[in-house]
């Protein structure tokens, strides 16, 4: 037998995908969308320590994305960035930097924290590397500029 840990996405329920969409077409609230975030995150939590695996995660049922998390609520984004194909066929498109500064926003221990609310056992959080996050830069703009804020963006990603 090797022993495993689980980490980073799992499968959203049907029930969260469906609000997802309802919340973009502006059928429910962001209150009512972060209560289905919130059930998911119990319900992934509590399923994965059903299996007595000693260590956890949220399947990053919270993130709206698993890559852009930490920009989540910035204004200088476009959001037709490099396209990324999915097995299914579905399209997502990065976002794409406007303006500057660079930074991140929201960081990783910002879902630690709620997961914890509900967890029993110790819990890891997938973070996404500041390196992915260079893809936002347009061609030509300077990434010197991006380079040198990594070390700051990073710390901030995985603090908690």
């Amino acid at each position: 037998m090797i022993p495993t840990q689980p980490i980073g996405s799992i499968p959203r329920p049907p029930g969260l995908l469906q609000g997802i969409q309802a919340f973009s077409a502006g059928k429910i609230s962001r209150g009512e969308l972060d209560n289905l975030y919130d059930a998911a995150v119990q319900d992934t939590i509590e399923r994965f320590e059903a299996t007595g695996s000693p260590v956890i995660t949220d399947g990053e049922q919270s993130k709206e994305s698993f890559v852009t998390y930490p920009l989540r609520g910035l204004e200088n984004l476009a959001h037709d960035g490099i396209p990324i194909t999915f097995a299914d066929g579905h399209i997502r498109h990065l976002p794409r930097l406007i303006g500057g500064p660079f930074h991140y926003r929201t960081s990783a221990d910002v879902y630690l924290k709620a997961a914890k609310r509900y967890a029993h056992v110790p819990l890891k959080q997938a973070v996404i590397s500041a390196s992915a996050l260079s893809l936002l830069y347009p061609s030509g703009w300077c990434r010197w500029l991006f380079k040198r804020r990594i070390p700051r963006c990073r710390r901030l990603g995985t603090r908690g």
